[in-house]
């Protein structure tokens, strides 16, 4: 390793950047402490805005040390493609007749399940929701869950306990729920092409394994909080006013699709999106609040990642692929927490002659640990802009999140390894 001046700069900010995620809380206690500067102190506790600060801070420090020429090459050269596509699957996921339509088919397969309160409703939303993420892509899957756990079961008035527990489990379901496929999980996305993996191989070597890690996920956490759960009613929020036409639906889905489809053409979904919104304003009657400013705070974050990730391959790369086929796994999986985990798994296409053992064990591991941290996969932000609300002091602790995904993530990783 013989890092320039300006590696070891963003390596630094990198980690002080990591550092500032587990310290969102303090920065907002000092919001009430120091009320004079109470807006610079909540705009350091938005989570979603830590990446893009300490991005900002590198593009300031690279112009010193390089000139704009070279700052200006280099964020030319950053794909900003999936923070776009985040943000923009976020806002149309995010709207009364898509959440309406997938509450309803929740709803109706709970029926079916004779079981008190909200049991049936909670499993099959961390069940089955996550699955879809690999169809409809992870984003999509990670807004739609969120969503509907945050109307009909947070805003309910659950434990601290609960909480903390439903957010662990979704994050490490949506992060294997999208392997069943190979365009949806970022991680997969990275790797597919290049490695030949198509969707029969998906659901052979991971799909399955995800599925059935998934129910178990869900299972563990129903039963672990299964005495609260069955004295809750789901709170009736999101199902009352007035009824959404099935045409509007079909539209909305229909604009959801096509972003879906056209996910790596930018101006392609990015004109899908902008047709969106001249829909959703004439038929603004049927619509919640666009969630606008969530899509963009999460896009924020992402895009700094890009930006401080970009010049992380001279420690990382020899790190990852120092490590044998073994190994590699719980490497990945560690690793994983510290950054996102299609950057691993994109270090890894860029070498030739992995064995087939490998390049398995960086993609389990990849997916495995990308519930641990926000920044472990890329929805993981959207699921804590649209959740974080209901939590004390709006703000969702990093270490609560990593200690409540622990136990998912030995679920995952036992799935992935043994079965």
């Amino acid at each position: 390793m013989n890092p320039s001046p300006i590696e070891l700069v963003a390596a630094l900010l990198f980690a002080v950047a990591i550092l500032h995620t587990f310290s969102t809380k303090f920065f907002e206690q000092m919001a009430r402490y120091r009320p004079a500067h109470a807006g610079i102190w909540h705009l350091l506790g938005e989570v979603e805005v830590v990446f893009g600060f300490w991005a900002l801070v590198l593009v300031v420090v690279m112009m010193a040390l390089e000139g704009s020429e070279a700052t200006t090459r280099y964020i030319d050269a950053r794909n900003f493609t999936e923070p776009m596509f985040v943000f923009a699957i976020m806002v149309i996921a995010g709207t009364r007749p898509v959440i309406r339509a997938a509450q309803s088919g929740v709803t109706l397969l709970a029926r079916a399940a004779p079981l008190p309160g909200s049991l049936a409703f909670y499993f099959l939303t961390l069940a089955l929701v996550p699955l879809l993420g690999s169809f409809i892509t992870e984003p999509a899957a990670m807004t739609l869950a969120a969503l509907i756990l945050a109307q009909r079961i947070f805003t309910a008035g659950v434990s601290t306990r609960l909480k903390y527990a439903t957010l662990g489990v979704l994050f490490v379901n949506v992060s294997i729920g999208g392997t069943l496929t190979p365009f949806a999980a970022p991680p997969v996305l990275m790797v597919a092409d290049t490695w030949n993996w198509d969707t029969a191989y998906m659901m052979s070597a991971f799909g399955w394994k995800a599925a059935i890690a998934c129910g178990a996920n869900a299972l563990g956490v129903t039963l672990l909080f299964r005495r609260e759960l069955s004295h809750l009613t789901p709170a009736l929020a999101a199902s009352q006013g007035e009824p959404v036409p099935v045409a509007l639906t079909f539209v909305h889905l229909a604009f959801l699709a096509g972003v879906v489809y056209f996910s790596h053409h930018p101006a392609m979904f990015m004109g899908l999106l902008l047709f969106f919104l001249g829909i959703a304003g004439a038929y603004r009657r049927h619509q919640d609040r666009l969630i606008l400013r969530e899509g963009l705070l999460v896009a924020f974050f992402l895009a700094g990642l890009v930006v401080l990730g970009g010049l992380q391959q001279w420690w990382l790369s020899p790190l990852l692929l120092g490590m044998s086929s073994d190994s590699v796994f719980v490497g990945a999986t560690i690793l994983t927490a510290f950054t996102d985990n299609a950057a691993l798994t994109y270090l890894g296409s860029q070498v030739d002659g992995l064995s087939e053992a490998f390049k398995y064990a960086l993609v389990a591991g990849a997916v495995t640990g990308g519930g641990l941290t926000i920044i472990a996969n890329a929805p993981n932000p959207a699921g804590i802009a649209i959740l974080r609300g209901h939590f004390a002091d709006g703000a969702v602790h990093p270490l609560g999140l990593l200690l409540a995904a622990l136990a998912p993530t030995l679920v995952a990783a036992l799935a992935f390894r043994y079965l």
